[in-house]
């Protein structure tokens, strides 16, 4: 029996991403949700943790205060006015199912999300990790 060789790139060192191609997100195992996520109040609003209203009425930082106290934000950037979001403890999106390595919003994931990899920190790269094969033990 071969098992394929597992490429493992590191999400937080670019140099061990590989050259993205649109099949590779079919046996992932997701580490771009692995990756700090940010976002902007537009997508904030539009994964339904931010009112409309209060993103017309509220300064940033006071819906950053929010969303920090309620554990959905790590940090927030004042000057660019960029909400990061809080991670899970193994570093996992908190939007990222654990079983299926699927995201749970994925209609309503951020932008930073919907342009990967056309955006980030290598642009056309991803950091791949392929799933596991599954071993088969015959009796």
């Amino acid at each position: 029996m071969t098992i394929p060789l597992i490429y493992h790139a590191h999400p937080d060192n670019p140099a061990t991403w590989i050259k993205f191609r649109d099949e590779l997100c079919q046996n992932c195992q997701s580490s771009c949700c692995t990756m700090p996520v940010e976002v902007k109040l537009s997508d904030l609003v539009r994964m339904n943790l931010v009112d409309a209203f209060e993103a017309e009425g509220e300064p940033p930082k006071q819906i950053a205060k929010r969303l920090t106290k309620a554990g959905i934000i790590d940090h927030f950037n004042f000057k660019n006015s960029i909400y990061t979001l809080k991670r899970k403890s193994n570093g996992d999106c908190r939007y990222l199912d654990l079983k299926t390595r699927l995201c749970t919003i994925y209609e309503n994931r951020p932008n930073t999300c919907r342009n990967h990899p056309r955006i980030g920190p290598r642009p056309g790269y991803c950091a791949y990790r392929s799933r596991p094969a599954k071993l088969l033990i015959s009796e």
